[in-house]
C-alpha cells in the first residue's frame, strides 16, 4: 500500500470518527427533564429534589429543569409529550394511565425498596381527627369526604375500588350517598389538611406502615407533612382504614431520549442512589432504594385502571 492511499486511509477514519463524535454529541441533550408529581407543597418538593438536579446536572453535563406539576395529569401528559424525561417517584396508577396510552413511551428503571425491611409497597388508609367519634368506614355514614387525586393509587383508585364493593355507587352519586359528599382536594397533603381543618371529615392518604408511627412511618405522606411543619401529626390523627399492600411506585426514564443518552440518565440514577443516598432518600420522601421491577409488577393497577377508564 503506498503512501497516499495509507495516508487517505488515516485521514477517512479520522473523519469518521469525528462524525460519530459529532453525532453523539447532537445526541447529548442540553436539557433533562424531571417530573414530580403534584398534589405536595410546590415548595417542599422543589427544595427536596434540588439536590437531584445537582448531581443530574454534574453527571451528565445537562440542566435539569424541576418541572413540578399541579396534579398528577401533568407529569402523565408529559410523560406521554416527551416533556419529561425521568419520574423517580411515580404513582402505580399514573404510570398505568401512562402504559394504557402508549406501553412504548417510558421504561421502567426499578421500584422503591424499603431499606430496612426491603418491603415493595405501601397502603391507602383513611384517617379521622383523633378526638373525633369516627372508629370505622360505617361511622362516616352521611359525612364528608376527601379524596386526593383522579390518578392516585391510594387516594384514589384503591379506595375507589373498595368503597365501591362496601357502599356500591360511584364517586359521582357519593357512593349510593352513603358520604354526604366526595371531593377530590387535589393531593395527599390537602387530604390531611381538610381533615385537620374540619373540611373533611374523612379522607385518605398513604403510609408504609413501616417504621415508627410517631415519625410518619418510613415512607408516605404523613412522614413529608411532619418534616415540613406539622410535628405532631400523629397526635392529632388516626387512621381507620387501611388497604391491602399496594406496589411502591416505579421509577421511570422517557424512551423518547436518544437511546445512549437515555442508558446514561439510567446509570446516573442509579449512581444516585449508591453515592449519595440521603439525596434519594429525600427526594423519595421516604428511607427506600431502587429494587428491581417490570411491567409485571404493575399488571393488577394496570388492569384496574384499564377496568375503571372503560367503565366512565
Amino acid at each position: 500500500m503506498n503512501k497516499h492511499m495509507t495516508s487517505a486511509l488515516r485521514f477517512s477514519a479520522m473523519m469518521a470518527g469525528l462524525l460519530v463524535a459529532g453525532q453523539a454529541a447532537a445526541d447529548q441533550p442540553k436539557e433533562l427533564n424531571l417530573g414530580i408529581l403534584g398534589g405536595q407543597n410546590a415548595t417542599q418538593q422543589i427544595g427536596d429534589n434540588q439536590c437531584v438536579k445537582d448531581f443530574l446536572d454534574k453527571e451528565l453535563s445537562v440542566d435539569t429543569k424541576l418541572r413540578n406539576s399541579s396534579d398528577y395529569s401533568g407529569v402523565i401528559q408529559g410523560l406521554l409529550g416527551g416533556k419529561v424525561d425521568v419520574v423517580l417517584s411515580m404513582s402505580p396508577s399514573s404510570y398505568a394511565s401512562v402504559y394504557i396510552n402508549n406501553p412504548k413511551a417510558v421504561d421502567i428503571v426499578g421500584i422503591a425498596v424499603d431499606d430496612k425491611d426491603q418491603s415493595r409497597g405501601y397502603h391507602s388508609v383513611v384517617i379521622v381527627k383523633a378526638d373525633s367519634p369516627y372508629k370505622t368506614l360505617d361511622d362516616l355514614k352521611g359525612k364528608s369526604f376527601g379524596m386526593a387525586d383522579p390518578d392516585s393509587t391510594s387516594g384514589f383508585l384503591i379506595p375507589n375500588q373498595a368503597f365501591k364493593k362496601k357502599f356500591g355507587g360511584t364517586t359521582d352519586n357519593k357512593y349510593n350517598n352513603f358520604f354526604s359528599s366526595v371531593t377530590f382536594s387535589g393531593g395527599h397533603e390537602q387530604d390531611i389538611l381538610g381533615v385537620l381543618n374540619g373540611q373533611f371529615a374523612g379522607a385518605v392518604t398513604w403510609a408504609s406502615m413501616v417504621g415508627d408511627y410517631n415519625d410518619g412511618y418510613s415512607a408516605g405522606a404523613f412522614n413529608r407533612l411532619i418534616r415540613m411543619d406539622h410535628p405532631d401529626l400523629m397526635k392529632n390523627i388516626r387512621i381507620i382504614w387501611q388497604s391491602p399492600l399496594i406496589p411502591n411506585g416505579p421509577i421511570l426514564v422517557s424512551n423518547s431520549l436518544p437511546p445512549e443518552f437515555k442508558a446514561k440518565v439510567v446509570d446516573a440514577v442509579k449512581k444516585l442512589d449508591k453515592e449519595d443516598h440521603a439525596c434519594f432518600i429525600k427526594a423519595m420522601g421516604g428511607t427506600q432504594h431502587i429494587g428491581p421491577a417490570s411491567v409485571a409488577d404493575f399488571q393488577q393497577i394496570i388492569d384496574m385502571k384499564r377496568e375503571l377508564v372503560n367503565a366512565r
